[in-house]
């Protein structure tokens, strides 16, 4: 016998730990959003949010993409359109790339700066 399992389960634990692994069905991710499945299925539509398919052919939703249909879902919630929405995402997900990049070039110019003091002494 498996830790009080019938059968050892069929995914393993550490998937679990991926924000990117498809661990939630349709239905879960409706409930843990708050909203209709039938905002999920529109935003796979819009091609928008394309969430992973199980063998059955069934929507599988990582926890990335529940992060991503919760900004969705507070723009739709202050009146923005789905094309004003789908902008304003990757406008911020720009911004975001390009800040992570101004944050690496910083700390590279800091590492080079050191190795030059060093040079000099």
């Amino acid at each position: 016998m498996y830790s009080g399992f019938k059968e050892p389960p069929t995914v393993p634990l550490n998937d679990l730990d991926d924000t990117d692994y498809p661990a939630y069905t349709t239905g879960q991710a409706a409930e843990l959003l708050g909203v209709q499945q039938a905002f999920l299925r529109s935003l796979d539509t819009a091609d928008l949010l394309r969430p992973q398919r199980s063998d059955g052919g069934h929507r599988r939703y990582s926890r990335r993409q529940l992060e991503l249909a919760g900004r969705i879902r507070v723009l739709f919630d202050e009146g923005h359109t789905l094309a004003a929405t789908a902008r304003i995402i990757g406008l911020e997900d720009e911004l975001a790339a390009a800040h992570d990049q101004i944050s690496e070039l910083r700390r590279q110019l800091g590492r080079d700066a050191g190795v030059r003091r060093s040079e000099l002494r």
